[in-house]
């Protein structure tokens, strides 16, 4: 049961839920269980059966720029907790017969009507080969709301992300169709330019988007890659050279 008291409307104002410091749960712990307590999006994660506050970041991310469509193969890496997915179903209309969503993590993930869910790594060199075997073609759209685990240290974890990231590209441009689009998260401070050169090169449009839905504390943000050519594309030309 939570420490605390509880949240509610009295004389018109809404009360934030504070949670007192309990002898074994540290500063952090507490602090993150009490901004959990008064998130809106998880309370709406929770009313509306999502699995993760996530989904409404891919949710409002569409909304603004729409690249999901009914029919898509859609490949959610990291997929765990689900929450993409989720969406991913919905928009696609996989549960209906139209699409494929296929989630790939480390993780067991419950399953999910109109998705499956594999225990892989990404990394695997046959991964790209199966997920394409698995779908029966190419795919439309590669999903990545992945995060490397961070230390702390604000440079560091820009590299790691930024490297995750990277891994994740390669991957989408192995196993994406003509046309297709990649999403992924990166941190606050964009992408590298070799890496953002390089998605320019292999997709018509690339842009960084802040969904309403992260955090205003959160150094997270999301790129967007889409109208891939493929990844043996000419790099543009730059008139200035």
């Amino acid at each position: 049961m939570t420490e605390g008291t509880s949240s509610g409307r009295e004389g018109g104002r809404s009360l934030k839920t504070r949670v007192k410091t309990a002898r074994k749960r540290s500063l952090s712990s507490t602090l993150w269980l009490e901004r959990q307590l008064n998130d809106p999006y998880v309370a709406r994660a929770k009313r509306e059966g999502m699995r993760s506050r996530a989904a409404y970041k891919l949710l409002e991310i569409d909304e603004r720029f729409p690249f999901l469509k009914p029919g898509q193969k859609i490949i959610d890496l990291g997929a765990a907790p689900g929450g993409w997915s989720q969406i991913a179903v919905r928009k696609s209309q996989s549960e209906q017969g139209r699409g494929r969503v296929i989630g790939i993590d480390l993780l067991e993930i419950a399953p999910l009507p109109g998705a499956e869910f594999k225990i892989m790594d990404f990394l695997d060199p046959a991964a790209p080969h199966l997920l394409e075997e698995w779908l029966g073609a190419k795919a439309d759209v590669v999903l990545s709301d992945m995060a490397a685990n961070a230390t702390g240290h604000k440079k560091t974890d820009h590299l790691r992300i930024v490297g995750l990231v990277e891994l994740a590209a390669d991957f989408a441009a192995d196993v994406l169709a003509p046309g297709g689009s990649f999403l992924a998260k990166v941190l606050q401070g964009g992408t590298e330019n070799a890496l953002l050169a390089r998605l320019k090169r292999d997709f018509a449009t690339v842009r960084h988007v802040k969904p309403q839905a992260s955090r205003a504390d959160s150094s997270e943000l999301y790129m967007l890659a889409t109208g891939f050519r493929g990844a043996s594309a000419e790099p543009p030309v730059d008139p200035e050279v």
